[in-house]
């Protein structure tokens, strides 16, 4: 009995020890499962706070990317007369031309191989035989002389199979070198007419063919690299006599300035923010742009003007834009200026202060350019791009007279003077004897810009020179004139447009004479015989 309560006692406290061990492991194992909990939390907790970090991160990048990028564009506005600079802007003639190679012949592999020839002496050696057999049997050489006949008749057969298709490889080979030799022929010929229009285009610039001289200042403004929202669209036109270049050149408008000036990440938003470019800032960045187009584009037609055959630009830029008044579509030139050759090359322009330098080199440009304010072009394009062709006042009769040059000298002021009048102006021809040099003296009623006009008309044939104009400069100063017109049927040096550039005086030249007439309902020419 006291054995039994023993074994039963020790089977109690196994039990006891067991239920004890049970408790500790399952103890052990809540607690590993709560750490790996705690883990797996604090794991997602990091990788929160690292991919918060990251979005952050991505953030910030973002902003510099838009930072970077309207600093960029900052930097090319201001760089943009620097960048002209340093181009090359001169047209290599050789450079136009075709270098272009035929391709090689290369005919197909299988007709290049000539066949192999059959050759007897491989047919007769198949066939085998002994010379002291068949003299021993004479059945033998029977036998060897019908296999020999058998090769001969195997070999004649291959022969004419080989000389047939050799005749047909060199046949299709002799067709293909013709059809290659016949497409060189062409493409050389091609090639050859192509570079020869290069050499007499070169020829025609360098004599001072006006399409000539137009064509290749049109590549020189082509090869000019501006960014991306400059539209780069102009018309040239070239005057032989006075060696004159006029270039009517659109510009963007002050929209290419980026209104953003910096940006900001703000974490607490989670936004980017904009700081916006103040409104002076935007204007004096424009005005500048607007300058050093006019300076680079100066810059880069005098540096290319390789055969000599510019003395003068005149350079107007306009812009494409909306009348915010009147809603209509306009085009207001910001600038306008005509520079000598050699005034120009007497710049140093990386070292300039552009509006100083424009002013010195008389431009007209607008004090408000990022406001439309327009100023008036110093030639307007129409005025210069009119050919010399067939076309009681003296306007009435002149639908009858074939040629201004046939006029008179007396018509031809008395032409002049109808003509301003007709404008708009009070004009007034003066006698031919006793005027001072003033052949009409006409009155602009306008208020406050009105005044006093002196015009002096020239019938020559020749380039008018400095002298005439500074004849008109004293008659205004004699007669007390607010403004000051010389009219020509010919054209104006470089020295003319000189003395008038800071003077109120506007030079009309042939051109611009017939385009005026144009104005009025009036088909004129102008025939230097």
């Amino acid at each position: 009995m006291a054995r039994k309560r023993s074994v039963i006692a020790a089977m109690a406290r196994d039990i006891e020890r067991q239920a004890r061990l049970n408790e500790a492991a399952r103890k052990r194992q809540e607690r590993e499962r709560i750490r790996l909990a705690k883990e797996r939390e604090r794991q997602q907790i990091q990788f929160a706070k690292e991919e918060k970090q990251r979005y952050i991160e991505s953030r910030i990048e973002e902003t510099d990317d838009l930072n970077n990028e309207v600093n960029d564009q900052i930097q090319q506005l201001n760089a943009l007369l620097e960048q002209g600079l340093t181009g090359a802007s001169r047209i290599v003639f050789s450079s136009l031309k075709n270098k272009e190679q035929f391709k090689s012949f290369v005919p197909p592999t299988e007709l290049t191989i000539p066949l192999l020839k059959p050759n007897f002496e491989d047919y007769r050696s198949q066939i085998k035989s002994s010379a002291l057999l068949r003299k021993l049997m004479p059945m033998l050489e029977n036998k060897y002389q019908q296999a020999l006949d058998r090769a001969q008749q195997k070999f004649d057969y291959d022969l004419i199979q080989y000389e047939s298709l050799e005749e047909d490889r060199l046949s299709k080979l002799e067709a293909i070198k013709t059809d290659y030799e016949q497409q060189k022929s062409n493409f050389d010929a091609k090639v050859a007419s192509e570079n020869l229009e290069v050499d007499q285009f070169e020829e025609r610039y360098r004599n001072g063919d006006s399409e000539a001289v137009i064509a290749y200042n049109n590549l020189v403004l082509e090869r000019s690299h501006y960014p991306i929202d400059f539209p780069q669209q102009f018309r040239l036109a070239y005057l032989p006599d006075s060696r004159e270049l006029v270039v009517d050149y659109e510009i963007p408008t002050k929209d290419l300035i980026p209104i953003v000036s910096e940006y900001k990440y703000v974490k607490t938003r989670d936004e980017i923010t904009e700081k916006l470019r103040k409104d002076v800032e935007i204007k004096n960045i424009y005005s500048d742009v607007v300058a050093s187009v006019a300076l680079r584009t100066l810059y880069e037609i005098f540096e290319a003007d390789q055969g000599n055959i510019i003395d003068v630009i005149v350079f107007s830029a306009y812009v494409q834009a909306v009348d915010p008044a009147t809603g209509k579509d306009i085009t207001p030139y910001l600038i306008s200026v005509r520079v000598i050759k050699s005034k120009f090359n007497e710049l140093d322009l990386r070292r300039v202060e552009k509006s100083v330098c424009l002013r010195n080199l008389g431009a007209q440009v607008s004090p408000r350019p990022s406001e439309l304010q327009a100023v008036k072009p110093v030639v307007e394009f129409n005025m210069v791009d009119k050919r010399f062709v067939d076309h009681e006042s003296m306007l009435d009769s002149l639908q009858n007279l074939p040629n201004l040059m046939d006029l008179n000298p007396f018509e031809f002021e008395r032409l002049v003077t109808d003509l301003f009048g007709m404008m708009g102006l009070d004009a007034k021809q003066t006698r031919s004897s006793k005027d001072g040099g003033v052949d009409c003296v006409a009155f602009d009623t306008r208020p406050i810009v009105g005044g006093k006009v002196v015009i002096q008309a020239k019938r020559y044939k020749n380039t008018v020179g400095v002298s005439s104009v500074r004849d008109l400069y004293g008659t205004m100063m004699n007669e007390g004139a607010n403004k000051g017109i010389l009219v020509t049927t010919k054209s104006y040096g470089p020295d003319a447009y000189e003395f008038a550039k800071d003077k109120p005086i506007e030079l009309i030249d042939g051109g611009g004479l017939l385009y005026l007439l144009e104005q009025q309902g009036i088909q004129a020419r102008i025939v230097f015989e």
